[in-house]
């Protein structure tokens, strides 16, 4: 038995190589013969859809309330297997105060580690984002902002370009934000900068990734914890870049993102005691309106951005020791000179 199969395989060989097939052609006909042999036909597999789902405290976690919404994209894109329409939780506010509470258990942990160890988990970072660059690129073009590859791909770059930006700093702001004040007694004054703690962020909607990464990372960079709603336009470029912060170094709980409607989640994230500021990047001026309403409430730390701030994110102007300044507190401690 074990001879005839031999001699048919041989067969087989011996008939393929003399038909003058060449290149991909004899590879393409070897495979199928081989695929024939195995039982298995390739047309016939379906392929595994990816399930989109929130990022908090370091896990992948569906909408508490059940609910989902539907994203469609551009069309078949190459290299993408999802469908033209995927499903995307909506988050609620329950989903929300639970990402608040992953964030504050990862608040003291996340401040406490040296800056120069926050910077290497942010270069970390750019390095898994450099690795699934196409992904994130495909996963652009998808979204339905109109990219092409040329703009996709200079998107991704110009995101891991900040990532590695904010990376730098994060052992480099203390030294031009922190001072020794001049007094006129007998002691020294020092000032220098804590992080603040949970900070709300509404990211853009556009541009859809790097929007994401410019306001995400100087909260970060500076020692804060935050929950971050992404934009509904194109959600799944935000939870595939979600992926690239479980597979890097940065603690669970530190980045929690939500999906769904800002303005259902928005307010309840800027009334939240625990809650310490929030940055709102919205086109929305009844949403920006109502978070800065809720958040005076209980003297909260409330900035808002329009169009045009939203435009200068895709620019040189979009980075700087001002994004990680604004989310930190600036500490001052009278010390009496000693003989």
């Amino acid at each position: 038995m074990s001879s005839r199969t031999t001699t048919t395989k041989e067969a087989t060989a011996d008939t393929v190589s003399a038909t003058g097939l060449t290149g991909a052609s004899r590879t393409m006909t070897s495979a199928a013969i081989t695929a024939e042999a195995d039982g298995f036909d390739p047309a016939a597999r379906v392929s595994v859809n990816k399930a989109y789902k929130m990022y908090v405290g370091g896990a992948f976690v569906r909408s508490e309330s059940g609910r989902y919404f539907q994203e469609r994209g551009r069309g078949e894109v190459g290299g993408s297997a999802d469908p033209l329409v995927v499903n995307v939780p909506r988050g609620s506010r329950k989903d929300a105060r639970d990402a608040v509470l992953a964030a504050k258990n990862a608040g003291d942990g996340w401040a406490s580690r040296t800056a120069y160890n926050r910077g290497q988990i942010l270069y970390r970072l750019a390095e898994v984002m450099e690795s699934r660059r196409d992904e994130l690129r495909t996963s652009l073009e998808r979204g339905g902002a109109g990219h092409h590859g040329a703009q996709a791909a200079h998107e991704v770059e110009s995101a891991i370009d900040r990532a590695v930006y904010y990376a730098g700093f994060c052992d480099k702001y203390q030294a031009l934000v922190a001072s020794l004040n001049p007094v006129a007694g007998p002691h020294f004054g020092f000032s220098w900068p804590e992080p603040m703690g949970v900070v709300a962020v509404v990211a853009p909607e556009r541009p859809a990734l790097l929007g994401l990464v410019s306001t995400v990372l100087p909260v970060i960079a500076g020692g804060n914890t935050c929950v971050v709603i992404a934009g509904s336009e194109d959600a799944r470029t935000a939870v595939l870049w979600c992926e690239c912060l479980a597979t890097s170094d940065l603690p669970g709980g530190v980045v929690n993102l939500l999906t769904g409607q800002a303005g259902e989640m928005a307010p309840h994230l800027a009334r939240h005691r625990e809650v310490i500021a929030v940055d709102a990047w919205s086109d929305d001026s009844e949403l920006t309106a109502a978070l800065e309403r809720e958040g005076s409430g209980n003297v909260k730390r409330v900035r808002t951005h329009g169009p045009e701030d939203t435009a200068r994110l895709a620019t040189e102007a979009g980075q700087g020791l001002g994004f990680i300044e604004r989310f930190l507190e600036t500490k001052t401690v009278w010390h009496p000179v000693g003989v």
